[in-house]
């Protein structure tokens, strides 16, 4: 069969009504799921580079507040560390599948306390550091053939074993790490402002 005639069919296989219901039932889950994006935020995540966008998360203000007091802060943004860096696929393919993780885990409220790396985000982040420390770990101390997952075997260290304060400085514990409030920026509230008034709140407090 043709597709012209398979949508004529579909098109006869239906009353005027079902079609109307069909449709208006697709626009309205198409609208909510456009709206929970947006809620969510996940522009901020896949196109931009704003370490911000990571506290749209609460649970993320300490890794940013102890990221923006270190010596890290001056030249590279979460994104430089945490997502792959060798090329614009690789790149955005991990960044999606790592931050719809990470929507899964903070809406069914199953994120850690402390949040600890997995392997596929651990193996990312030290690669990140041999590149950007290539001179240094080939040249003078000679430790950049290694890889995370050699580590993880015993044949080596990760970067981290050594150096674990450097771009998260005192991260022992939530509780114990010193948080400067006035550091971490909040979210910009998701309810516009024209919403806001409708519903009778003052946007400006």
């Amino acid at each position: 069969m043709k597709l012209k005639e398979k949508i004529r069919s579909w098109k006869n296989a239906f009353s005027y009504r079902q079609k109307v219901i069909f449709i208006t039932l697709g626009g309205v889950i198409a609208g909510l799921c456009l709206l929970f994006a947006y809620l969510l935020r996940m522009h901020t995540y896949i196109i931009g580079d704003d370490p911000a966008a990571c506290v749209n998360c609460h649970i993320m203000s300490t890794y940013y507040a102890t990221w923006s007091r270190s010596s890290h802060a001056r030249d590279v943004t979460c994104n430089d560390c945490h997502v792959p860096n060798g090329n614009i696929v690789s790149h955005y393919a991990f960044k999606g599948m790592d931050g719809m993780k990470h929507v899964a885990y903070f809406v069914t409220r199953s994120e850690r306390q402390a949040i600890m790396a997995e392997n596929s985000s651990a193996e990312v982040i030290m690669d990140n550091c041999i590149r950007c420390h290539k001179q240094l770990n080939q040249e003078f101390v000679k430790t950049g053939r290694i890889d995370y997952m050699m580590a993880k075997r015993g044949e080596g260290k990760a970067c981290w074993d050594c150096h674990r304060n450097v771009p998260h400085g005192g991260m022992n514990s939530l509780s114990s790490t010193p948080m400067a409030e006035s550091q971490v920026p909040l979210p910009p509230d998701p309810v516009p402002a024209w919403l806001q008034k409708a519903l009778g709140h003052d946007p400006g407090k």
